[in-house]
C-alpha cells in the first residue's frame, strides 16, 4: 500500500476521476464526499495528504480546514476547487497548496508528488 491521501469532494465523478489517477501514480486513496465523512475516516485511518474541494454541503472545505489545523497542523492539505476567487480568502493559506479543477490531472499529480512523495 502507497502513501495514504484523503480526497474529500461531494462530486462522485470527480472523486472517481482523481483516485483512479492517484492510484495509478501508486497512492492509497480513501474517499468521502463531505467534510464530516472526511473527519469519520481520518478517525479510523492514518492519512499524509488531504484533496479538498471548498464548495460542499454541510461543512465546506474552508471549515474542514479550519477544524483541521485547530487540531492539526502536520498533514499537508491541497484545496482543488473550481473557483479561483477563494485564493484570497485568508483561510485557504492554511492549505499548502491551491489548485483549480481541471480534467487535465497534471496539476494534481505534480502537486501531490512535491507534498508526499513515493
Amino acid at each position: 500500500m502507497g502513501p495514504r491521501i484523503l480526497l474529500i469532494d461531494d462530486e462522485k465523478n470527480i472523486r472517481l476521476l482523481y483516485k483512479d489517477e492517484l492510484v495509478k501514480q501508486g497512492y492509497h486513496v480513501y474517499e468521502a464526499g463531505s467534510g464530516l465523512e472526511g473527519f469519520d475516516i481520518m478517525k479510523q485511518n492514518p492519512i499524509e495528504l488531504i484533496v479538498l474541494d471548498i464548495r460542499m454541503p454541510d461543512m465546506d472545505g474552508l471549515e474542514f480546514l479550519s477544524e483541521l489545523r485547530k487540531t492539526n497542523r502536520e498533514i499537508p492539505v491541497i484545496l482543488c476547487t473550481a473557483y479561483d476567487q477563494h485564493k484570497q480568502d485568508l483561510s485557504s493559506w492554511a492549505a499548502e497548496r491551491y489548485i483549480i479543477k481541471s480534467s487535465d490531472l497534471t496539476d494534481l499529480v505534480k502537486n501531490v508528488k512535491d507534498l508526499l512523495p513515493i
